[in-house]
């Protein structure tokens, strides 16, 4: 004689509680969906928005590749400061990709500047001054410029283009500190009352991905320049190609 097994009683809120579980799990996927497909929409307006700037400037100038001969550039020419949040730059990491630019603006305002790509802090020198040029960009959120910074490499060229041309850095070191460390920004990074005499490139973002509980810290040295009227850097010639176009 077999034995009937009992028939299993499904509850109410056994079955509430696995629609919840499900509606959790889809949300979130549609979340996760909604922030990355944001943030590649955004990253590529930044790309746009700063070969457009770039195209602009061109028509004075050259994007064809400069002369490996090329003569002594010379002194950088250093702009004056713009006003808040105006852009003035594009900033160019070959590392980061054969097509990576990101416009840069004055300042370093989270609604101003920072959602729309890179900032530079006020307090910092332009591009080519001698001193501490500094900037600051999202890791993740906002097109997320810096999302890759703790993948460049000693010796990766940083460059930052203006009206004026191209100003080469190459990759030194890279360092964590506190939220609090603005000795980053000094014009010798982190040695207060040091008179500086080298031409050093500051990246800041947030770190750990997704937290802002530290910052990761990149530091460049600078190398020579680019006038514009004399041709682009040989590095960025498919970049600069896309810009011509």
């Amino acid at each position: 004689m077999s034995v009937t097994q009992p028939r299993r009683r499904v509850s109410f809120v056994g079955i509430l509680g696995e629609l919840f579980i499900t509606a959790g799990i889809l949300v979130l996927l549609f979340l996760g969906w909604q922030v990355w497909l944001g943030n590649l929409i955004e990253g590529n307006e930044q790309r746009s928005d700063a070969e457009t700037q770039s195209q602009a400037w061109n028509k004075g100038g050259s994007s064809a590749p400069a002369p490996t001969d090329r003569p002594d550039p010379g002194e950088p020419v250093v702009a004056p400061a713009p006003g808040n949040a105006v852009t003035f730059a594009n900033l160019i990491i070959p590392r980061f990709g054969v097509d990576y630019t990101r416009p840069i603006a004055q300042g370093i305002g989270v609604r101003d500047v920072l959602e729309y790509g890179v900032g530079h802090y006020p307090s910092s020198v332009m591009p080519g001054a001698i001193g501490n040029t500094a900037y600051a960009a999202h890791r993740t959120g906002a097109g997320s410029p810096f999302f890759d910074v703790d993948k460049l490499q000693v010796g990766d060229s940083i460059y930052v283009e203006t009206e004026d041309g191209w100003y080469q850095y190459r990759m030194r070191s890279l360092e964590y500190v506190q939220p609090t460390g603005v000795g980053v920004l000094l014009p010798v990074p982190q040695a207060p009352g040091v008179e500086a005499t080298e031409r050093i490139l500051t990246l800041t973002s947030c770190n750990p991905v997704f937290t802002a509980s530290e910052r990761i810290i990149v530091y460049a040295v600078f190398e020579t320049w680019y006038p514009r009227d004399g041709g682009a850097p040989a590095e960025l010639a498919p970049l600069t190609a896309t810009a011509a176009r």
